[in-house]
Protein backbone atom coordinates (compact mmCIF):
# COMPACT_ATOMS: atom_id res chain seq x y z
CA UNK A 1 0.00 0.00 0.00
CA UNK A 2 1.77 3.33 -1.01
CA UNK A 3 1.16 6.81 1.15
CA UNK A 4 -1.65 8.23 -1.43
CA UNK A 5 -3.73 4.82 -0.75
CA UNK A 6 -3.08 5.38 3.13
CA UNK A 7 -4.00 8.45 2.93
CA UNK A 8 -6.72 9.15 0.48
CA UNK A 9 -8.27 12.73 -0.15
CA UNK A 10 -11.23 13.09 2.14
CA UNK A 11 -12.98 15.71 0.15
CA UNK A 12 -13.14 13.89 -3.57
CA UNK A 13 -15.95 12.31 -4.02
CA UNK A 14 -14.81 9.07 -4.37
CA UNK A 15 -18.64 8.10 -5.11
CA UNK A 16 -19.38 10.13 -7.91
CA UNK A 17 -20.89 9.08 -10.59
CA UNK A 18 -22.02 11.79 -12.77
CA UNK A 19 -20.28 11.53 -15.74
CA UNK A 20 -21.56 8.43 -17.51
CA UNK A 21 -21.82 6.79 -14.45
CA UNK A 22 -18.08 7.64 -13.31
CA UNK A 23 -16.17 10.62 -11.43
CA UNK A 24 -16.81 13.96 -13.21
CA UNK A 25 -12.68 14.04 -13.52
CA UNK A 26 -12.58 10.94 -16.35
CA UNK A 27 -14.68 13.55 -18.60
CA UNK A 28 -12.02 15.70 -18.32
CA UNK A 29 -9.25 13.73 -18.03
CA UNK A 30 -10.70 11.63 -21.11
CA UNK A 31 -11.55 15.32 -23.14
CA UNK A 32 -7.78 16.37 -22.51
CA UNK A 33 -6.40 13.25 -23.78
CA UNK A 34 -8.74 13.47 -26.81
CA UNK A 35 -6.99 16.67 -27.70
CA UNK A 36 -3.82 15.79 -27.04
CA UNK A 37 -4.34 13.10 -29.65
CA UNK A 38 -6.00 15.81 -31.74
CA UNK A 39 -2.36 17.38 -31.99
CA UNK A 40 0.05 14.72 -31.67
CA UNK A 41 -1.06 12.65 -34.27
CA UNK A 42 -2.18 15.58 -36.48
CA UNK A 43 1.63 16.43 -36.21
CA UNK A 44 2.67 13.24 -36.70
CA UNK A 45 0.75 12.83 -39.88
CA UNK A 46 2.02 15.41 -41.60
CA UNK A 47 5.87 15.45 -40.30
CA UNK A 48 7.14 13.14 -43.45
CA UNK A 49 5.10 14.63 -46.17
CA UNK A 50 6.24 18.06 -44.94
CA UNK A 51 10.10 17.12 -45.18
CA UNK A 52 9.62 15.57 -48.44
CA UNK A 53 7.64 18.04 -50.46
CA UNK A 54 9.03 21.63 -48.71
CA UNK A 55 11.16 21.74 -45.86
CA UNK A 56 14.58 19.54 -46.97
CA UNK A 57 13.71 21.56 -50.72
CA UNK A 58 17.36 22.79 -51.44
CA UNK A 59 15.72 25.93 -51.38
CA UNK A 60 14.04 25.92 -47.77
CA UNK A 61 16.46 23.31 -45.98
CA UNK A 62 19.08 26.05 -45.47
CA UNK A 63 17.20 28.05 -43.15
CA UNK A 64 16.62 25.30 -40.37
CA UNK A 65 19.05 25.83 -37.54
CA UNK A 66 21.41 22.87 -37.17
CA UNK A 67 20.21 20.91 -40.00
CA UNK A 68 23.33 20.32 -41.36
CA UNK A 69 24.85 19.21 -37.94
CA UNK A 70 22.36 16.66 -37.53
CA UNK A 71 22.70 15.57 -41.62
CA UNK A 72 26.18 14.88 -40.44
CA UNK A 73 25.33 12.71 -37.98
CA UNK A 74 23.41 10.42 -40.37
CA UNK A 75 26.27 10.23 -42.38
CA UNK A 76 24.95 13.18 -44.82
CA UNK A 77 21.69 11.65 -46.14
CA UNK A 78 19.30 13.99 -48.26
CA UNK A 79 15.84 13.71 -49.45
CA UNK A 80 13.39 11.30 -48.66
CA UNK A 81 15.57 9.10 -46.35
CA UNK A 82 17.30 11.59 -44.46
CA UNK A 83 13.15 12.52 -43.66
CA UNK A 84 12.66 8.99 -42.52
CA UNK A 85 15.56 9.49 -40.64
CA UNK A 86 14.29 12.11 -38.68
CA UNK A 87 11.15 10.77 -38.09
CA UNK A 88 12.48 7.50 -37.05
CA UNK A 89 14.33 9.36 -34.55
CA UNK A 90 11.73 11.47 -33.12
CA UNK A 91 9.18 8.57 -33.09
CA UNK A 92 11.59 6.74 -30.95
CA UNK A 93 12.05 9.13 -28.46
CA UNK A 94 8.50 9.65 -27.18
CA UNK A 95 8.53 6.31 -25.86
CA UNK A 96 11.81 7.36 -24.03
CA UNK A 97 10.75 10.44 -22.15
CA UNK A 98 7.83 8.87 -20.73
CA UNK A 99 10.85 7.83 -18.15
CA UNK A 100 12.11 11.10 -17.69
CA UNK A 101 8.26 12.50 -16.98
CA UNK A 102 7.25 10.58 -14.44
CA UNK A 103 11.00 10.51 -12.32
CA UNK A 104 9.97 14.31 -12.59
CA UNK A 105 6.48 14.00 -11.20
CA UNK A 106 7.24 11.20 -8.28
CA UNK A 107 10.43 13.06 -7.50
CA UNK A 108 9.69 17.17 -7.82
CA UNK A 109 6.76 18.41 -9.26
CA UNK A 110 3.47 16.02 -9.08
CA UNK A 111 1.33 14.50 -11.82
CA UNK A 112 -0.73 18.09 -12.26
CA UNK A 113 2.56 20.09 -12.42
CA UNK A 114 4.21 17.87 -15.22
CA UNK A 115 0.96 17.26 -16.59
CA UNK A 116 0.59 20.94 -17.07
CA UNK A 117 4.12 21.67 -18.17
CA UNK A 118 4.47 19.02 -20.51
CA UNK A 119 0.96 20.35 -22.68
CA UNK A 120 2.57 23.72 -22.44
CA UNK A 121 5.94 22.72 -23.81
CA UNK A 122 3.91 20.67 -26.60
CA UNK A 123 1.89 23.35 -27.31
CA UNK A 124 5.01 25.60 -27.92
CA UNK A 125 6.71 22.77 -29.95
CA UNK A 126 3.33 22.91 -32.19
CA UNK A 127 3.62 26.81 -32.57
CA UNK A 128 7.78 26.38 -33.42
CA UNK A 129 6.93 24.29 -36.38
CA UNK A 130 5.59 27.25 -37.83
CA UNK A 131 8.78 28.64 -38.60
CA UNK A 132 11.75 27.03 -40.64
CA UNK A 133 14.65 27.95 -38.42
CA UNK A 134 13.35 25.91 -35.12
CA UNK A 135 11.93 22.94 -36.60
CA UNK A 136 14.44 21.22 -34.53
CA UNK A 137 13.89 22.96 -31.65
CA UNK A 138 9.89 21.98 -32.03
CA UNK A 139 10.46 18.60 -32.52
CA UNK A 140 12.71 18.33 -29.55
CA UNK A 141 9.90 20.29 -27.66
CA UNK A 142 7.00 18.05 -28.77
CA UNK A 143 9.71 14.93 -27.46
CA UNK A 144 9.84 16.44 -23.95
CA UNK A 145 6.47 17.74 -23.47
CA UNK A 146 4.90 14.42 -24.75
CA UNK A 147 7.23 12.41 -22.60
CA UNK A 148 5.99 14.64 -19.33
CA UNK A 149 2.19 14.71 -20.27
CA UNK A 150 1.76 10.81 -21.52
CA UNK A 151 2.39 8.85 -18.97
CA UNK A 152 1.08 10.89 -16.12
CA UNK A 153 -2.43 12.07 -16.79
CA UNK A 154 -2.84 8.15 -17.93
CA UNK A 155 -1.87 7.55 -13.92
CA UNK A 156 -4.43 9.80 -13.09
CA UNK A 157 -7.44 7.97 -14.31
CA UNK A 158 -6.39 5.12 -11.90
CA UNK A 159 -6.25 7.58 -8.99
CA UNK A 160 -10.27 8.66 -9.24
CA UNK A 161 -11.14 5.39 -8.02
CA UNK A 162 -10.55 3.68 -4.58
CA UNK A 163 -8.49 0.20 -4.94
CA UNK A 164 -11.32 -1.96 -4.09
CA UNK A 165 -13.90 0.01 -7.42
CA UNK A 166 -14.28 -2.12 -10.28
CA UNK A 167 -15.38 0.61 -12.49
CA UNK A 168 -11.46 1.83 -13.10
CA UNK A 169 -11.42 -1.31 -15.79
CA UNK A 170 -14.55 0.84 -17.86
CA UNK A 171 -13.28 4.08 -16.80
CA UNK A 172 -9.97 3.07 -18.90
CA UNK A 173 -11.71 2.11 -21.59
CA UNK A 174 -13.99 5.57 -22.06
CA UNK A 175 -10.07 7.12 -21.75
CA UNK A 176 -9.48 4.99 -24.71
CA UNK A 177 -11.69 5.93 -26.67
CA UNK A 178 -11.27 9.67 -26.31
CA UNK A 179 -7.85 8.78 -27.89
CA UNK A 180 -9.11 7.24 -30.74
CA UNK A 181 -11.64 9.94 -31.34
CA UNK A 182 -8.87 12.60 -30.98
CA UNK A 183 -6.27 10.36 -33.80
CA UNK A 184 -9.21 9.50 -36.10
CA UNK A 185 -10.50 13.70 -36.37
CA UNK A 186 -6.78 15.05 -36.46
CA UNK A 187 -5.93 13.99 -40.21
CA UNK A 188 -9.15 15.47 -41.09
CA UNK A 189 -8.49 18.77 -39.43
CA UNK A 190 -4.88 19.03 -38.83
CA UNK A 191 -4.22 17.23 -42.24
CA UNK A 192 -6.37 18.79 -44.22
CA UNK A 193 -5.19 22.35 -43.74
CA UNK A 194 -1.63 21.34 -43.85
CA UNK A 195 -1.67 19.75 -47.41
CA UNK A 196 -4.31 21.74 -48.73
CA UNK A 197 -3.84 25.62 -47.64
CA UNK A 198 -0.59 25.59 -45.69
CA UNK A 199 1.91 23.26 -43.58
CA UNK A 200 2.43 26.20 -41.23
CA UNK A 201 -1.45 26.31 -40.74
CA UNK A 202 -1.60 22.27 -39.95
CA UNK A 203 1.04 22.81 -37.72
CA UNK A 204 -0.84 25.58 -36.16
CA UNK A 205 -4.09 23.58 -35.58
CA UNK A 206 -2.33 21.02 -33.94
CA UNK A 207 -1.52 23.84 -32.02
CA UNK A 208 -4.39 25.11 -31.07
CA UNK A 209 -5.87 21.27 -30.33
CA UNK A 210 -3.64 21.40 -27.81
CA UNK A 211 -4.26 24.58 -25.76
CA UNK A 212 -7.64 23.56 -26.16
CA UNK A 213 -6.82 19.96 -24.12
CA UNK A 214 -4.81 21.96 -22.07
CA UNK A 215 -7.57 24.68 -20.77
CA UNK A 216 -9.88 21.56 -20.47
CA UNK A 217 -7.52 20.21 -17.93
CA UNK A 218 -7.00 23.93 -15.82
CA UNK A 219 -10.86 23.80 -16.04
CA UNK A 220 -10.94 20.45 -14.36
CA UNK A 221 -8.20 20.52 -11.59
CA UNK A 222 -11.60 20.95 -8.97
CA UNK A 223 -12.56 17.57 -9.68
CA UNK A 224 -9.22 15.36 -9.21
CA UNK A 225 -8.02 14.20 -5.99
CA UNK A 226 -5.33 15.61 -4.24
CA UNK A 227 -1.81 14.82 -4.84
CA UNK A 228 0.25 13.20 -2.05
CA UNK A 229 3.62 12.38 -2.32
CA UNK A 230 5.69 9.94 -0.01
CA UNK A 231 7.61 11.74 3.03
CA UNK A 232 9.50 9.73 6.08
CA UNK A 233 7.15 8.59 8.45
CA UNK A 234 5.23 5.74 9.96
CA UNK A 235 3.63 4.82 6.48
CA UNK A 236 6.58 4.91 4.71
CA UNK A 237 8.65 3.02 7.01
CA UNK A 238 6.07 -0.14 7.68
CA UNK A 239 6.48 0.08 3.55
CA UNK A 240 10.14 -0.06 3.73
CA UNK A 241 10.29 -2.69 5.88
CA UNK A 242 7.25 -4.94 4.53
CA UNK A 243 8.51 -8.57 3.63
CA UNK A 244 8.69 -9.31 -0.20
CA UNK A 245 8.75 -12.31 -1.85
CA UNK A 246 12.47 -13.55 -2.99
CA UNK A 247 12.46 -13.99 -7.28
CA UNK A 248 12.30 -17.44 -7.81
CA UNK A 249 14.01 -19.21 -10.29
CA UNK A 250 11.04 -19.13 -12.14
CA UNK A 251 10.66 -15.60 -11.87
CA UNK A 252 14.26 -14.86 -13.57
CA UNK A 253 13.25 -17.15 -16.31
CA UNK A 254 10.01 -15.30 -17.31
CA UNK A 255 11.97 -12.11 -16.66
CA UNK A 256 14.52 -13.24 -19.46
CA UNK A 257 12.11 -14.81 -21.77
CA UNK A 258 10.49 -11.74 -22.08
CA UNK A 259 13.72 -9.15 -22.20
CA UNK A 260 14.51 -11.80 -24.97
CA UNK A 261 10.92 -10.97 -26.55
CA UNK A 262 11.32 -7.26 -26.91
CA UNK A 263 13.70 -7.11 -29.73
CA UNK A 264 11.33 -9.41 -31.53
CA UNK A 265 8.37 -7.27 -30.60
CA UNK A 266 10.55 -4.35 -32.23
CA UNK A 267 11.30 -6.42 -35.11
CA UNK A 268 7.00 -7.38 -35.46
CA UNK A 269 5.60 -3.64 -35.37
CA UNK A 270 7.64 -2.38 -38.01
CA UNK A 271 5.38 -3.26 -40.45
CA UNK A 272 2.63 -0.84 -38.79
CA UNK A 273 4.48 1.25 -38.11
CA UNK A 274 5.94 2.29 -41.08
CA UNK A 275 2.20 3.92 -42.35
CA UNK A 276 3.60 7.65 -40.59
CA UNK A 277 6.41 7.16 -42.71
CA UNK A 278 7.51 5.72 -45.73
CA UNK A 279 4.04 4.30 -47.01
CA UNK A 280 2.51 7.98 -46.70
CA UNK A 281 5.29 9.58 -49.09
CA UNK A 282 4.17 6.71 -51.37
CA UNK A 283 0.48 7.21 -50.89
CA UNK A 284 0.72 10.55 -51.77
CA UNK A 285 2.98 9.56 -55.16
CA UNK A 286 1.34 7.05 -56.69
CA UNK A 287 -2.42 6.52 -54.91
CA UNK A 288 -5.34 7.52 -56.78
CA UNK A 289 -6.51 9.59 -54.04
CA UNK A 290 -9.26 11.56 -55.74
CA UNK A 291 -12.83 12.31 -55.59
CA UNK A 292 -15.11 14.32 -57.79
CA UNK A 293 -11.78 15.06 -59.57
CA UNK A 294 -10.35 16.46 -56.77
CA UNK A 295 -7.29 14.90 -54.68
CA UNK A 296 -7.87 13.80 -51.56
CA UNK A 297 -5.87 15.02 -48.98
CA UNK A 298 -2.90 11.91 -48.32
CA UNK A 299 -3.33 12.65 -44.33
CA UNK A 300 -6.62 11.18 -44.67
CA UNK A 301 -5.14 7.12 -44.94
CA UNK A 302 -4.81 7.73 -41.40
CA UNK A 303 -8.05 8.25 -40.56
CA UNK A 304 -9.16 5.13 -42.49
CA UNK A 305 -6.26 3.62 -40.69
CA UNK A 306 -7.46 4.47 -37.17
CA UNK A 307 -11.56 3.78 -37.93
CA UNK A 308 -10.48 0.49 -39.17
CA UNK A 309 -8.35 -0.42 -36.38
CA UNK A 310 -10.24 0.46 -33.52
CA UNK A 311 -13.28 -1.21 -35.27
CA UNK A 312 -11.48 -4.60 -35.91
CA UNK A 313 -9.88 -4.16 -32.25
CA UNK A 314 -13.33 -4.07 -30.81
CA UNK A 315 -14.61 -6.77 -33.60
CA UNK A 316 -11.86 -9.00 -32.66
CA UNK A 317 -12.29 -9.00 -28.84
CA UNK A 318 -15.88 -9.92 -29.78
CA UNK A 319 -15.13 -12.59 -31.85
CA UNK A 320 -13.20 -14.74 -28.99
CA UNK A 321 -15.72 -13.85 -26.48
CA UNK A 322 -18.18 -15.74 -28.35
CA UNK A 323 -15.01 -18.27 -29.53
CA UNK A 324 -14.49 -19.64 -25.90
CA UNK A 325 -18.47 -20.07 -25.45
CA UNK A 326 -17.54 -22.82 -27.67
CA UNK A 327 -13.91 -23.77 -27.78
CA UNK A 328 -10.87 -22.93 -26.01
CA UNK A 329 -9.51 -19.44 -26.20
CA UNK A 330 -5.87 -19.17 -27.22
CA UNK A 331 -3.31 -18.04 -25.34
CA UNK A 332 -1.69 -14.56 -25.89
CA UNK A 333 1.85 -16.18 -27.52
CA UNK A 334 -0.93 -17.99 -30.31
CA UNK A 335 -2.77 -14.99 -30.97
CA UNK A 336 0.28 -13.23 -31.41
CA UNK A 337 1.58 -15.50 -33.94
CA UNK A 338 -2.22 -15.02 -35.83
CA UNK A 339 -1.25 -11.62 -35.57
CA UNK A 340 2.26 -11.97 -37.24
CA UNK A 341 0.51 -14.05 -40.23
CA UNK A 342 -1.83 -11.14 -40.82
CA UNK A 343 0.45 -8.57 -40.73
CA UNK A 344 2.27 -10.89 -43.29
CA UNK A 345 -0.85 -10.18 -45.53
CA UNK A 346 -1.03 -7.06 -44.55
CA UNK A 347 2.75 -6.59 -46.32
CA UNK A 348 1.44 -8.90 -49.21
CA UNK A 349 -1.69 -6.47 -50.07
CA UNK A 350 1.16 -3.40 -50.90
CA UNK A 351 3.37 -5.78 -52.33
CA UNK A 352 0.57 -6.96 -54.79
CA UNK A 353 -0.24 -2.74 -55.04
CA UNK A 354 2.63 -2.14 -56.90
CA UNK A 355 3.04 -5.18 -58.47
CA UNK A 356 -0.55 -5.36 -60.49
CA UNK A 357 -0.27 -1.53 -61.53
CA UNK A 358 1.23 -0.95 -64.93
CA UNK A 359 4.14 1.46 -64.49
CA UNK A 360 3.10 5.39 -65.01
CA UNK A 361 -0.40 4.64 -63.88
CA UNK A 362 -1.85 5.38 -60.58
CA UNK A 363 -2.69 2.86 -57.67
CA UNK A 364 -5.72 1.96 -57.20
CA UNK A 365 -7.20 2.05 -53.39
CA UNK A 366 -8.31 -1.67 -53.59
CA UNK A 367 -4.91 -3.41 -52.41
CA UNK A 368 -4.47 -0.01 -49.98
CA UNK A 369 -7.81 -0.09 -48.50
CA UNK A 370 -7.36 -4.26 -48.24
CA UNK A 371 -3.69 -3.29 -46.68
CA UNK A 372 -5.59 -1.50 -43.52
CA UNK A 373 -7.84 -3.78 -43.16
CA UNK A 374 -5.83 -6.81 -42.55
CA UNK A 375 -3.23 -5.10 -40.70
CA UNK A 376 -5.18 -4.16 -38.09
CA UNK A 377 -6.68 -7.51 -37.31
CA UNK A 378 -2.93 -8.16 -37.27
CA UNK A 379 -2.89 -5.10 -35.38
CA UNK A 380 -5.74 -6.66 -32.91
CA UNK A 381 -3.81 -9.76 -32.37
CA UNK A 382 -0.26 -7.83 -31.08
CA UNK A 383 0.00 -4.91 -29.78
CA UNK A 384 -2.85 -5.17 -27.09
CA UNK A 385 -2.05 -9.00 -26.74
CA UNK A 386 1.28 -8.55 -26.16
CA UNK A 387 1.18 -5.71 -23.43
CA UNK A 388 -1.14 -8.44 -21.55
CA UNK A 389 1.58 -11.51 -21.64
CA UNK A 390 4.05 -8.86 -20.52
CA UNK A 391 1.91 -7.91 -17.70
CA UNK A 392 0.99 -11.25 -16.79
CA UNK A 393 4.24 -13.21 -17.17
CA UNK A 394 6.43 -10.56 -15.29
CA UNK A 395 7.47 -11.50 -11.73
CA UNK A 396 5.14 -9.27 -9.26
CA UNK A 397 8.57 -7.95 -7.81
CA UNK A 398 9.32 -6.53 -10.76
CA UNK A 399 6.09 -6.40 -12.71
CA UNK A 400 6.40 -2.64 -13.06
CA UNK A 401 10.17 -2.59 -14.15
CA UNK A 402 9.34 -5.54 -16.58
CA UNK A 403 6.47 -2.91 -18.31
CA UNK A 404 8.32 -0.13 -18.48
CA UNK A 405 11.06 -2.40 -20.51
CA UNK A 406 8.32 -3.73 -22.60
CA UNK A 407 8.13 -0.14 -24.40
CA UNK A 408 11.55 -0.27 -25.22
CA UNK A 409 10.30 -2.22 -28.15
CA UNK A 410 8.53 0.87 -29.51
CA UNK A 411 11.86 3.15 -29.42
CA UNK A 412 13.70 0.65 -31.41
CA UNK A 413 11.25 -0.26 -33.36
CA UNK A 414 10.70 3.11 -34.26
CA UNK A 415 14.14 3.36 -35.17
CA UNK A 416 14.23 1.12 -37.20
CA UNK A 417 11.22 2.11 -39.39
CA UNK A 418 13.16 5.45 -39.73
CA UNK A 419 16.42 3.07 -41.24
CA UNK A 420 14.50 0.93 -43.10
CA UNK A 421 12.34 3.63 -44.37
CA UNK A 422 15.42 5.67 -46.05
CA UNK A 423 15.60 2.26 -48.26
CA UNK A 424 12.51 3.69 -50.06
CA UNK A 425 13.70 5.78 -53.14
CA UNK A 426 16.69 3.14 -53.33
CA UNK A 427 15.14 0.19 -54.32
CA UNK A 428 11.70 -1.22 -56.26
CA UNK A 429 8.55 -0.99 -53.92
CA UNK A 430 7.93 -4.70 -54.24
CA UNK A 431 11.50 -5.19 -52.89
CA UNK A 432 10.84 -2.58 -49.97
CA UNK A 433 7.51 -4.27 -49.22
CA UNK A 434 8.69 -8.04 -49.41
CA UNK A 435 11.41 -7.04 -47.02
CA UNK A 436 8.38 -5.67 -44.15
CA UNK A 437 6.89 -9.11 -45.44
CA UNK A 438 10.37 -10.37 -43.99
CA UNK A 439 9.99 -8.61 -40.71
CA UNK A 440 6.66 -9.68 -40.05
CA UNK A 441 7.35 -13.38 -40.74
CA UNK A 442 11.22 -13.49 -38.99
CA UNK A 443 9.08 -12.24 -35.65
CA UNK A 444 6.17 -14.59 -36.51
CA UNK A 445 8.77 -17.22 -37.04
CA UNK A 446 10.28 -16.52 -33.51
CA UNK A 447 7.46 -16.27 -31.88
CA UNK A 448 6.26 -19.82 -32.82
CA UNK A 449 9.71 -20.85 -31.34
CA UNK A 450 9.15 -19.13 -28.12
CA UNK A 451 5.88 -21.00 -27.64
CA UNK A 452 7.32 -24.12 -28.48
CA UNK A 453 10.57 -24.03 -26.50
CA UNK A 454 10.03 -21.98 -23.56
CA UNK A 455 6.13 -21.12 -23.54
CA UNK A 456 5.02 -25.19 -21.76
CA UNK A 457 7.10 -23.95 -18.65
CA UNK A 458 5.99 -20.53 -18.72
CA UNK A 459 2.15 -20.63 -19.82
CA UNK A 460 1.25 -22.44 -15.99
CA UNK A 461 1.03 -19.18 -14.70
CA UNK A 462 -1.68 -18.27 -16.83
CA UNK A 463 -5.36 -18.24 -16.12
CA UNK A 464 -7.99 -17.43 -18.49
CA UNK A 465 -9.26 -14.61 -17.23
CA UNK A 466 -5.85 -12.98 -17.46
CA UNK A 467 -5.95 -12.91 -21.29
CA UNK A 468 -6.49 -9.48 -21.79
CA UNK A 469 -7.98 -7.03 -24.94
CA UNK A 470 -8.64 -10.05 -27.22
Amino acid sequence: MTVAEATPDLDFDWDDKSFLGHPKGLGYLAFTEAWERFSYYGMQTLLVLYMVNFLLKPEEVGSVAGIEQLRALYGGLEGQAFASAIFGTYAASVYLTPILGGWIADRFLGKRRTVLLGAITMALGHFLMAFNVTFLLALLCLIIGSGMFKGNIASQVGSLYKPEDLRRADAFQIFYLGINAGVIASPFIVGTLGETVGWHWGFGAAGVGMLIGLGIYVAGQKYLPKEHFDVPGKEAAAAAKAPRDPMTRQDWLSTLALVLLIPVMAIAIVPNNQIFNAYLVWGDQQFALYWAGEKLPTSWLISLDAVVSVSFLAGVAAFYRWWKTKWQEPDELTKIIIGSLFSIGGMACLYMAAATTPPGEKIGLFWPVMFHIVNSIGFAHMLPVSLALFARLAPKQINATVIGLYYLSFFAGNALVGYVGGWFETMPVTQFWLIHMGFAATAGVIFVLFKLVLAPRLMHRAHSEDVALA
